[in-house]
C-alpha cells in the first residue's frame, strides 16, 4: 500500500481555476518510424550526446497506449491535459490522424485538450537561424487548427524558447547541438516571430484562447557586490525579459533589439499580438554572480568560462534528484514581480509547468514539492495576481532530453522494459487535492 503524506488541506482556488498535467510529444510518444525525423533524432544519433546513450524512438509508447494514458488522466481528475503536437509527425502522411484520435479520446473523458504546437522537436530539414522557419511554423499552425479547432479551444504556440535558444543553439547541450553563444540571438527572434505569426494564423482559424509557455524564475545576485549584481541583471534580461518584454511590451530590453535580424520594429508588431493568457513554466530561482574565469557544471549543463556571468549554488535549501533547488517561495516572488513589472500588459497567467525529479513510487518528496508550490501559487493569487491555472510536469516518467531516462518527473511510474504504468503516491495525493477543490 502506497502511503500518502498527511498535509493540511490546500487552500481553495477561485471557481473555474484550471487544473492539469503536461507532457511533450518527443518525450513520450515513441513511434519514431511513423513521423519525419526531428533535430532531436539527429542529436541523439551522435555518440555522447545523451548521458545514458538512449533515444526516444519508443519512449513511453504513448502513440500506441494513449487510451490507457487518457484513462489515467480521467482517474486523476484533472480538468485539462497539456500535450504537444509533433511537427515532424504532422508532416508525415496521415500524421494528424493520431492527434484527431487523442483529442477525441480526451473530449470523451471530459478532459480539455491543450496542445502546444512546438516543444523543441523541429523537423530536421528546418533551422531557427533561418527566418523562413517562422513562416513555415505559421503554415503548420493553420493546418493543425483547421483539423482540431472544432474541439480544441485553448492553444499554446511555443514551449520555452529561452531554453531552446540557450541549450540548443548557444551552449550545444540540447539539439541541434550548436555552440554559438551570443550569435544564437537570431534563434530567439525567429521563434518569437513564429509565435506572433502563429497567433495570427490561429485567430484566422477562429481560436480565441491563445498563449505561450515561457520559462521564468527569479534571478538572485550572489552578493551585494556591484559585479555580482550587474551579472545577475544581465542574466535576468537574457533569460526572462528577452522573451517576455517583446511579447508583453512590444519591445526588446535596451541594447538587444539592434542585435536582432531583419526589420525588428515591424517584427515586434507581430510578436506582440495580444495574448489571452501568459504561460509560465517555473522550477527554481537562479543565483548568479560575476564570471569566475572557469567552466562550470551546473544542473547538468556546462557553462563556458567566457560567459559574462556564472551560475552559483543556492545554499541552505533542499534539492531534487536532478540537483535543482527547491524554492517554492520563488514562485510567489516571480508572479508578484511580473505583475509589478508589466502591470495591465500582463494577461491572466497559467502555470504551464511545475514539477520535480525524484526516484521511487512512494515519492513523498514530490508530494512535499507540489504541496509547497501550490501553496506558494495561492499566496500569489491572494496578493492579487490573476492566475487561472496550474499544470504539473509531468503525467509520466519520460525521455528527459540529454539526460535520457535517468530523471523521473512523472506522477506515474513507467517501467521502460515493459512500458507498464504505475501511479505513484503523488498521483493519489493530487487526486485527493483535486477532489477537495471541486
Amino acid at each position: 500500500m502506497i502511503r500518502r503524506m498527511a498535509t493540511d488541506p490546500i487552500p481553495q482556488f477561485p471557481a473555474g481555476f484550471l487544473w492539469g498535467v503536461s507532457t511533450s510529444a518527443h518525450q513520450i510518444e515513441g513511434a519514431a518510424d511513423e513521423r519525419e525525423p526531428s533535430v532531436w533524432d539527429a542529436f541523439t544519433a551522435e555518440p555522447g550526446r545523451i548521458k545514458d546513450g538512449s533515444t526516444a524512438a519508443v519512449a513511453c509508447d504513448h502513440y500506441h497506449r494513449y487510451r490507457d494514458d487518457v484513462a489515467l488522466l480521467a482517474d486523476l481528475g484533472v480538468d485539462a491535459y497539456r500535450f504537444s503536437i509533433s511537427w515532424p509527425r504532422v508532416r508525415a502522411d496521415k500524421g494528424l490522424d493520431f492527434y484527431d484520435r487523442l483529442v477525441d479520446e480526451l473530449c470523451a473523458a471530459g478532459v480539455r485538450p491543450v496542445p502546444t504546437l512546438f516543444h523543441w522537436d523541429l523537423p530536421v530539414t528546418l533551422d531557427w537561424l533561418d527566418r523562413d522557419t517562422a513562416a513555415r511554423f505559421a503554415e503548420y499552425a493553420s493546418v493543425v487548427a483547421e483539423r482540431l479547432g472544432d474541439r480544441v479551444k485553448k492553444w499554446i504556440t511555443l514551449n520555452e524558447p529561452a531554453e531552446h535558444t540557450l541549450l540548443g543553439h548557444a551552449l550545444g547541450t540540447h539539439a541541434p547541438g550548436r555552440q554559438l553563444l551570443f550569435d544564437a540571438l537570431p534563434v530567439a527572434h525567429h521563434q518569437l516571430l513564429a509565435h506572433g505569426l502563429a497567433v495570427r494564423a490561429l485567430r484566422a482559424a477562429g481560436a480565441t484562447d491563445i498563449g505561450i509557455a515561457n520559462s521564468h524564475g527569479p534571478t538572485w545576485p550572489a552578493s551585494r557586490e556591484q559585479a555580482d549584481e550587474e551579472a545577475a541583471d544581465f542574466y535576468d534580461v537574457l533569460l526572462n525579459r528577452l522573451f517576455a518584454d517583446p511579447l508583453l511590451l512590444g519591445e526588446y530590453p535596451a541594447g538587444l533589439g539592434e542585435l536582432m535580424p531583419g526589420d525588428v520594429a515591424s517584427d515586434l508588431k507581430v510578436i506582440a499580438e495580444p495574448l489571452d493568457f501568459y504561460g509560465i513554466n517555473y522550477y527554481a530561482p537562479t543565483r548568479v554572480g560575476a564570471p569566475q574565469g572557469t567552466e562550470i557544471e551546473f544542473g547538468g549543463v556546462t557553462m563556458p568560462a567566457e560567459l559574462p556571468f556564472s551560475v552559483r549554488e543556492i545554499e541552505g535549501v533542499p534539492t531534487t534528484d536532478f540537483g535543482w533547488p527547491v524554492v517554492p517561495e520563488g514562485l510567489t516572488e516571480l508572479l508578484t514581480g511580473f505583475r509589478e513589472r508589466y502591470g495591465d500588459r500582463l494577461p491572466p497567467v497559467v502555470i504551464t509547468e511545475n514539477g520535480c525529479s525524484y526516484e521511487g513510487i512512494d515519492d513523498q518528496e514530490r508530494i512535499a514539492y507540489l504541496d509547497g508550490h501550490i501553496r506558494a501559487l495561492h499566496r500569489a493569487v491572494e496578493a492579487g495576481v490573476d492566475v487561472r491555472g496550474y499544470f504539473v510536469w509531468s503525467l509520466l516518467d519520460n525521455f528527459e532530453w540529454a539526460e535520457g531516462y535517468a530523471r523521473r518527473f512523472g506522477l506515474v511510474h513507467v517501467d521502460y522494459e515493459t512500458l507498464g504504468r504505475t501511479p505513484k503516491a503523488s498521483y493519489a495525493w493530487l487526486q485527493d487535492v483535486l477532489r477537495a477543490q471541486r
